[in-house]
């Protein structure tokens, strides 16, 4: 295995966490209690994973996170926007909890596009 942690990889983490979260009303909200004990068990794993990877980051990677997080969360919006416009313009309303979780989703694939494309580029 010998990979080396990066911040890069723990933004993704933490990003995978966040889109897992915007799952759970989706799940509340169809009544899905085994597959959302299931998702926190996942999160939980995700959660502790995570923190042991920022454990073994070095000083100068930990003081990248904050720039990574800062896109992360561009990413989510502009994927919350990107998944609005959309089902506004191709689907009936399908609730917000849907739209948040596919909103996460186009998020964290714009977030994982944009690092592989960054270490393409450099």
């Amino acid at each position: 295995m010998g990979a080396n942690p990066t911040p890069e990889r723990l933004s993704l983490m933490l990003g995978l966490v966040l889109l897992m979260l915007a799952t759970v009303p989706r799940f509340l909200a169809g009544g899905h209690e085994t597959r959302l004990s299931l998702l926190l068990i996942a999160v939980a794993v995700v959660v502790v994973v995570a923190f042991i990877h920022w454990r073994m980051l070095a000083g100068d990677a930990r003081r990248r996170l904050p720039g990574l997080l800062g896109r992360l969360g561009l990413g989510l919006l502009a994927g919350l926007a990107g998944m609005g416009a959309w089902h506004a313009l191709f689907t009936d309303w399908i609730g917000w909890q849907l739209l948040l979780a596919h909103g996460a989703t186009l998020g964290l694939l714009l977030h994982a596009l944009w690092l592989w494309w960054r270490a393409e580029r450099g």
